[in-house]
């Protein structure tokens, strides 16, 4: 009944509230040092799958492929490509050079011309490169009937339903008969259009002289023609020293306005896993990591279970099924990368005289690496969950939690005049600046303007009036105003709970209090600290009784503050206390009256300093006088 009527009072029994207290301690420690582990072992296995040489290995690659200029022209180089006869020039000139070295700088044969080119001396061209080309049919736009008589022809832009699949030129080999693409292959996403496998295609031979005669013969017969929209070439590499492939693609669009838009994309790959010790160790952190999944995945499942629909109203418990979610997709993305692997690169391999397709394989083990990226990123976002225990980080954490709705607000207003101007720039400057060459371009060159980055000339070289306009009011409005009043927003809220935090409205615990103070009970334990006395704080109260005393306050006063102060403690550790865990507890008649005493002794105090306050005043008026 004694503790019953004391839970009625308003508090918890102080032993139970202790030990739920220490519990609490306990498990936030527990689960912190397990995540610490898994985290360590996240770094591990991400950091083991890159390669430092992956950068150096493109680096080359696109230096030999891409920057190598034509002979006898040295401003036309692949990135500098514009008209079909540059091309023709460059796949005569810079690539067959760079895919073709059968010999040593002093002209010595390395090797027999059976096997593949070893290009730098070091990597391996697997199988052949290959050719690609899509084109459009003809008549798939329409002409107005006023140029009808000007033009016959009519090519539009590359879509799957405008694409030809009809052979053409001397339909005799394969690049001018129609290959039907592969459906595991993945699409392109170039500059101008979104290009599928398949199209019209040839290999290159291994002898660099008859590929040069191809070219030629090609070129003579008008391989490409109007109805061409873009040109793959696409060769895979393999460096023995590092362990790791680099596909390459060079493409070169053909976009219906002429001329050529060239992209490339080089992937250095590690598709052989296992190999050396190291990889070994990888290994054994990808079997913890699906330990540590399980782990979790179970004791998400526990809370699911026991606090329902409760569990799914805190932000954390979001970003913990999300971080659970990629980490299933980057399991999948890797046995399903492995098991592609296995099958088939002894395929690819075998057949010297053949394109080996690795683009497939390297696509997919890209995509199972931006997966890793992403979780990784969150996985470190979650020490905020354990971290926020700390004062300044529940301040921060507070602070946006109050503001968010200021925020969201702010943001509709912000986005509206942001996506006004964006608009108005990509419809006066679309037509002859990069930056708002599309309205998406023009968004995010609005981005770059905030953060700095502009190009006023290009602006202002496309309209002279309304480009200075644009651009001034632009960074009035958007940098001086919005940005302004978006800071704002925050510093007055953050002031807020600083202010609420100064008064005792603090987190529950400190993470960094719960390790100190475990710290000291386990050195006072081992007898390596004294443990703190109380002596110290009784000293001090005496210190202050006395010194108050050789200032000229009586007795009275002196034990009507010390009253005071131990009211003022008391109702401090009533209402401001860690141990009490309730976010909500009614007030009882005794406390009230506590209250109630409490604010009358102010009163109290307060009148009698306005009467010494007026004494002095009056003193002050009679000297005066």
């Amino acid at each position: 009944m004694a503790e019953a009527s004391r839970w009625h009072r308003g508090g918890a029994p102080k032993p139970k509230l202790h030990y739920r207290k220490e519990v609490e301690i306990r498990t936030t420690l527990q689960e912190l040092s397990l995540y610490f582990i898994f985290l360590i072992n996240l770094c591990i296995l991400t950091f083991g799958m890159v390669n430092p040489h992956m950068y150096y290995l493109n680096k080359v690659m696109s230096s030999l492929f891409l920057d190598t200029s034509v002979p006898g022209d040295e401003r036309t180089n692949f990135k500098s490509i514009r008209s079909i006869t540059d091309f023709w020039k460059f796949m005569e000139g810079p690539l067959l050079e760079g895919l073709y070295w059968d010999a040593w700088y002093t002209n010595k044969t390395l090797y027999n011309l059976k096997n593949s080119s070893r290009i730098y001396y070091e990597n391996i061209l697997l199988g052949v490169p290959r050719v690609r080309q899509l084109r459009v049919r003809n008549n798939t736009c329409k002409v107005y009937s006023s140029f009808q008589s000007l033009m016959s022809e009519c090519y539009d832009k590359y879509t799957s339903s405008n694409e030809d699949t009809s052979d053409f030129g001397l339909k005799q080999e394969t690049e001018w008969k129609y290959s039907t693409p592969n459906s595991s292959s993945p699409w392109h996403w170039g500059f101008v259009g979104v290009y599928r496998n398949g199209g019209f295609i040839f290999t290159l031979s291994k002898s660099k002289s008859d590929t040069k005669n191809k070219f030629i013969n090609l070129q003579l017969d008008s391989w490409i023609t109007r109805g061409t929209r873009v040109i793959f070439i696409d060769f895979s590499l393999y460096n023995a020293n590092v362990n790791l492939f680099c596909i390459i693609r060079l493409v070169a669009e053909f976009p219906a306005t002429g001329g050529i838009i060239t992209s490339w994309q080089f992937y250095s790959v590690k598709l052989l896993r296992y190999v050396s010790h190291y990889d070994y160790i990888i290994a054994s952190c990808e079997i913890t990591f699906c330990i540590f999944l399980i782990v979790f995945t179970t004791q998400e499942a526990q809370k699911i279970r026991e606090f329902k629909s409760a569990y799914f109203k805190s932000v954390w418990n979001w970003l913990e099924l999300l971080l659970l979610v990629l980490c299933f997709v980057a399991v999948s993305f890797n046995i399903y990368c492995n098991i592609q692997i296995f099958l088939l690169l002894e395929d690819l391999l075998k057949n010297t005289e053949k394109y080996s397709d690795f683009y497939f394989l390297a696509y997919w083990y890209i995509y199972y690496n931006n997966i890793i990226a992403i979780t990784i990123f969150f996985a470190w976002i979650k020490i905020f969950k354990f971290i926020s225990f700390n004062k300044t980080m529940s301040q921060l954490s507070t602070t946006l939690s109050r503001c968010l709705k200021d925020i969201v607000g702010f943001a509709i207003m912000f986005f509206i005049i942001f996506f006004a101007y964006a608009q108005l720039g990509f419809l006066v400057f679309g037509s002859q600046v990069d930056d708002f060459s599309t309205f998406q371009n023009a968004i995010f060159a609005q981005f770059r303007i905030v953060l700095g980055d502009f190009n006023f000339a290009g602006i202002q070289q496309a309209n002279r009036i309304l480009g200075p306009i644009y651009f001034i009011t632009f960074i009035f409005f958007v940098f001086f105003v919005l940005l302004n009043m978006f800071l704002a927003i925050i510093n007055d809220t953050y002031s807020e709970v600083k202010a609420d935090y100064s008064i005792g409205r603090r987190p529950d615990f400190e993470l960094g209090e719960m390790i100190k103070k475990s710290y000291n009970n386990a050195l006072e334990k081992l007898r390596l600290k004294k443990p703190q006395k109380d002596e110290d704080d009784k000293g001090m109260k005496g210190d202050l009784a006395e010194q108050a005393r050789r200032e000229g306050f009586d007795e009275n006063e002196i034990q009507s503050a010390e009253q005071m102060k131990k009211w003022k403690e008391r109702l401090e550790k009533k209402y401001y206390s860690s141990e009490i865990q309730d976010d909500y507890q009614p007030v009882t008649q005794q406390e009230f009256r506590e209250l109630f005493l409490y604010a009358v002794e102010l009163e109290k105090e307060l009148h009698y300093i306005s009467l010494k306050l007026n004494r002095v005043m009056r003193r002050i008026s009679a000297l005066q006088n």
